[in-house]
């Protein structure tokens, strides 16, 4: 038995009827959306739990896992909702909301006070405190620590890796604070859970990495297969591999990750390998943006069925399409840079000689090149006009010189950088949903396939997913 409505736009407000068939179903398409919370044993589930089903009178749903937890349940231990795709969706239109949730599940307020965060949000301390409080029942920490809670049990359940090193992966300074938190959120002590968990050694770290479908993975590794850069990304029929860098406040961090399609198991295998060995400790940081890249947390179904509202009735989609991510906005910056007015295949070529010439090479393995390296370089090897190189200059010194890596709206007064590169960057350097590339000529060209005059055309209507609306698009050439 499927479900005969479709999935729900806004699980804050949960029809219970749609729940119980989604859950009745296992319906994958709902994982995430909403938690069944068993009212006779404490236990909050997935939609997918394969367990035997509750009885209705027995159960109450919840949006999200912190409201299930807040009420007094714990985790389900079978289907482990410390594993199921994140329900960013149900944020709606509230743009700050969604800007302090990802900030916060990103590690922001284990390096910012509360009063720190709100200020860099543009609001006080109280009113992020009254609209967390509004949503989720709990204040930003409470949040934060639950999510660290939830990623050391995802670890726990699929590595290997000793209790101690999993409560510093997961944003805790001390064992003690670790076990403290973990036994009153979670309600089970992580020894309890690892005894009931058979593991193998693992080398490099494996975990899965859950999405709502459909998905089409297809698409997905079309896209990447035709930009991809030799000695740094690795591509085969169901999986992708590649280098990365990050600076987390001073520290450089290297690796490498391959991700495989499991497409039964509507889930990638991710296998990650640090170059140093106490890097592990950035973990999490590394794993969602790997979910980033690859868009793992959309809901398409909801998107989807909003582009075909809102586009005229000869508009066809994709079903499962995401928006391919680039690792960092500065990697996206100076693709979209070498990209300018040429054709894919040349801005590829491009990438492929500045990656070649400045990328560095260690243990066999190479990496994006960073700001500094382009600085220091005259690049004499892009055969480009010199106020693009330049440009690519612009980008690396500012890139180095500002705090908020995130700011590409400040990019627009460097010279070089117009609306297009800064838009192209904001929409796979930070997977932005509501970017629509005016003026690229794949987008003009599929609109007026649709008989749609671009000058004309005001995307505005499919916000707030426009991004997905410039994937469609170009998904029709």
């Amino acid at each position: 038995m499927m479900p005969t409505t479709e999935p729900l736009t806004n699980p804050n407000q949960l029809d219970s009827q749609i729940c119980q068939k989604a859950r009745l179903s296992r319906d994958a398409r709902f994982d995430g959306l909403f938690f069944t919370a068993v009212k006779t044993t404490g236990i909050y589930c997935r939609s997918v739990c394969p367990a035997t089903p509750p009885k209705e009178v027995n159960v109450v749903y919840f949006a999200t896992a912190v409201l299930a937890a807040n009420a007094g349940f714990r985790p389900c231990l079978r289907c482990r909702p410390d594993s199921a795709p994140f329900s960013a969706a149900w944020l709606g239109s509230q743009a700050l909301l969604k800007r302090a949730v990802r900030l916060i599940d990103e590690g922001a307020l284990e390096r910012l006070s509360i009063k720190e965060l709100g200020a860099y949000l543009g609001v006080s301390d109280r009113y992020l405190r009254q609209l967390f409080v509004k949503h989720f029942g709990i204040a930003p920490k409470s949040y934060a620590l639950y999510q660290q809670c939830l990623f050391a049990k995802q670890l726990i359940h699929q590595t290997q890796l000793p209790i101690n090193q999993i409560a510093y992966a997961s944003g805790f300074n001390s064992v003690r604070r670790f076990n403290d938190c973990f036994i009153k959120m979670i309600r089970i002590t992580p020894s309890n859970i690892r005894r009931k968990t058979v593991h193998v050694n693992q080398h490099p770290i494996q975990l899965k990495l859950s999405y709502r479908p459909p998905y089409d993975w297809p698409s997905m590794q079309k896209f990447l297969a035709s930009r991809l850069i030799p000695g740094i990304e690795t591509m085969k029929t169901d999986s992708y591999g590649r280098t990365f860098e990050l600076d987390e406040d001073g520290t450089i961090v290297k690796g490498h990750f391959n991700l495989e399609h499991m497409k039964d198991h509507n889930a990638f295998k991710l296998a990650i390998q640090f170059d140093a060995s106490n890097h592990w400790v950035y973990l999490r940081t590394v794993i969602n943006n790997i979910r980033r890249l690859f868009d793992l947390d959309a809901n398409t179904t909801m998107i989807e069925n909003h582009l075909k509202a809102v586009m005229p009735e000869n508009f066809t989609t994709k079903e499962g399409l995401r928006i391919p991510g680039i690792w960092s906005p500065f990697e996206a910056g100076l693709r979209a840079i070498l990209g300018q007015q040429v054709s894919v295949k040349s801005a590829r070529n491009l990438v492929i000689q500045t990656v070649n010439q400045l990328g560095q090479l260690k243990h066999g393995k190479r990496y994006f090149p960073s700001p500094d390296s382009i600085i220091n370089s005259d690049l004499e090897f892009l055969k480009m006009p010199s106020a693009r190189k330049q440009s690519l200059k612009n980008l690396a010194t500012h890139c180095l010189s500002t705090r908020d890596q995130k700011d590409l709206d400040s990019w627009i007064n460097l010279k070089g950088i117009g609306p297009w590169t800064v838009n192209y960057s904001k929409l796979r350097g930070l997977s932005d949903p509501d970017v629509f590339l005016t003026g690229d000529s794949g987008v003009n060209n599929a609109l007026k396939a649709l008989k749609i005059n671009p000058s004309t055309f005001n995307p505005t209507v499919a916000a707030p997913w426009r991004s997905y609306l410039t994937f469609q698009l170009w998904s029709q050439l």
